[in-house]
């Protein structure tokens, strides 16, 4: 027998693994650790919704199965969201569906729609769930710009001429994780243009589309005319709400690739637990002063983060939307590549990120830095950082980092 799986052998060892194993190890030792690499926010869910559940669950209806699809209030409280902040209507039986949280929605989407072989259009760096969704699908995966400008459009038209067999989908990402980018109206009526041109479906990820600092408030690719025709959109309650584990998400969007997507989960899954379905009603229906504290909260983060890095002398971009600063490394480190940059942070200053290879080749010279530590910590964290700044010379002693790490 093989040693591995067909579908396991496409997968690449899990390039965050050293950097967990180190940081494992340097807690297991009682050492402190900040740890900033996880996407993973860390305030409590708002009462209100916490009550929801809480009241949801106490009656013995809701703990039978639910409905993979979900509840219908939950749809509809979805499609109400989408005409408050972007204007578009969606019909809630046809256009809606909920998911365990966008990750999963866009798994199973891509098993319903891939055939052996498809080429996919994905920007490199991206979240990992948008390429390797695809190639646990059997397709192959062709890489674009991750920027939102005539580079990716550029990309686009290049990869039609030239890819075979043409491409059948595209993903796009914006605010980005882990790049932070903010793309414009303009630039999405310039997608949805190119691709009605070409029969391409367009995967949206809208997971961040609350998280943003500007003038530039992130729109939803649906509010294209046209784009229902070929485009869904997945969004997510888990940094909107700080509901991360809850694991409730949706997708939105052309009735076609809703209904696929609705028979594969009917034979994977009963949904969402009801009360926790219930109590994403109500967050989404009930006061949202909650969504613009989490919106100041993390741009108090990022300025914190932003402020102290560049003070000490590490010059990084100031983001316009996610919870994620796209740094750069050093040039003096950038030799070292993102994971061993990443390994020299954690022994050095005690800080975790997570190293830039793991969202794809094109991220391998930076790391992503998460506003998930509260400002104190966070000071703490600069206060670090600075110190091995100053004191490093950019030539790690290998033998001590191997004893440190290994």
């Amino acid at each position: 027998m093989p040693d591995e799986f067909h579908r396991i052998r496409r997968l690449p060892p899990y390039v965050f693994a050293e950097v967990n194993a180190a940081k494992a190890k340097a807690r297991a030792a009682a050492e402190d650790i900040i740890d900033l690499g996880m996407g993973n926010p860390d305030s409590p869910t708002p009462p209100h919704i916490v009550a929801k559940l809480v009241e949801a669950v106490q009656d013995p209806r809701t703990h039978r199965y639910s409905s993979s699809k979900g509840i219908p209030g939950l749809r509809r409280a979805l499609a109400g969201y989408y005409e408050r902040r972007f204007d578009v209507k969606l019909d809630p039986e046809t256009e809606v569906i909920a998911t365990l949280g966008s990750k999963e929605g866009l798994a199973n989407l891509a098993a319903a729609i891939t055939s052996p072989g498809d080429t996919i259009l994905v920007p490199n760096p991206s979240y990992p769930i948008h390429q390797f969704g695809f190639i646990i699908a059997g397709a192959s995966v062709r890489s674009v710009p991750a920027t939102p400008d005539d580079e990716m459009l550029r990309a686009l038209d290049r990869a039609v001429r030239h890819s075979v067999p043409k491409p059948t989908a595209l993903i796009v990402n914006f605010p980005s994780n882990p790049t932070a980018y903010l793309a414009t109206l303009d630039f999405y009526k310039e997608i949805v243009a190119f691709c009605r041109r070409h029969d391409i479906w367009i995967l949206s990820d809208l997971a961040y589309a609350e998280i943003y600092f500007g003038d530039l408030v992130p729109p939803s690719i649906l509010q294209v005319e046209g784009a229902k025709d070929i485009a869904v959109e997945f969004t997510s309650m888990s940094k909107t709400y700080s509901m991360p584990g809850w694991r409730m998400g949706f997708a939105a969007g052309n009735p076609r690739l809703i209904t696929a997507l609705t028979r594969m989960k009917s034979y994977l899954d009963y949904g969402a637990f009801t009360p926790i379905q219930v109590a994403a009603t109500a967050a989404l229906n009930g006061p949202q002063d909650c969504v613009q504290e989490m919106r100041d909260l993390y741009r108090e983060r990022r300025d914190v983060i932003i402020k102290g890095l560049q003070s000490a002398g590490w010059e990084v971009p100031t983001p316009e939307g996610s919870m994620f600063a796209w740094a750069p490394i050093p040039p003096r480190y950038a030799h070292l590549g993102s994971v061993e940059f990443s390994k020299l942070l954690l022994a050095r200053a005690k800080v975790a990120v997570a190293p830039g290879i793991g969202f794809g080749e094109h991220g391998d010279g930076h790391v992503r830095i998460a506003f998930v530590e509260n400002t104190q910590r966070l000071r703490q964290a600069l206060r670090n950082i600075r110190g091995f700044l100053q004191v490093d010379n950019g030539s790690p002693a290998e033998p001590t980092l191997q004893g440190d790490l290994a």
